[in-house]
């Protein structure tokens, strides 16, 4: 899978994840985030999975707003690091593990409800239109024809 993909996958594997919200759950750094091996990584979601279930939905939204707007202050520079350590570390999964992620992300995105799903597009949307004219061509370039 191309990188300026996977980037927009984590990033909207942690806004969508179900359970989260703000007031009980620090928004994780996503320098941070991108700096932990794939096993920390789910545990750490798992963690935070649980913590955040009994969330209203005011808070969870509360939650992917404040992650949304530390995704945003990224510099173009920052962007561009985490996008290539993804890009090592989706290289070095198995192909296993990379077809559990897969499924995983996929089983997310359909326990959504319709309103969720639009959101998260709404979301994407917004994301890429902060990207660098550079940015966006360069994730046009990496795409899968359809």
């Amino acid at each position: 899978m191309p990188l300026p993909r996977l980037i927009p996958l984590a990033l909207a594997s942690l806004l969508a994840w179900p359970g989260l919200h703000a007031l009980a759950v620090e928004v994780p750094d996503p320098q941070a985030w991108a700096r932990l091996s794939p096993a920390e990584q789910a545990a750490r979601r798992a963690e935070l999975q649980q913590q955040l279930q009994q969330a209203t939905p005011e808070q969870r939204a509360a939650f992917r707003r404040a992650l949304r707007q530390r995704l945003e202050n990224l510099t173009p520079e920052q962007r561009q690091a985490l996008a290539g350590h993804a890009r090592e570390r989706w290289q070095q999964l198995t192909p296993e593990e990379r077809e559990a992620l897969q499924r995983e992300r996929r089983a997310r995105v359909q326990a959504m409800t319709p309103e969720e799903r639009r959101q998260l597009l709404q979301q994407r949307r917004q994301m890429l239109e902060k990207l660098t004219p550079e940015e966006r061509a360069a994730l046009r370039e990496k795409l899968p024809e359809r």
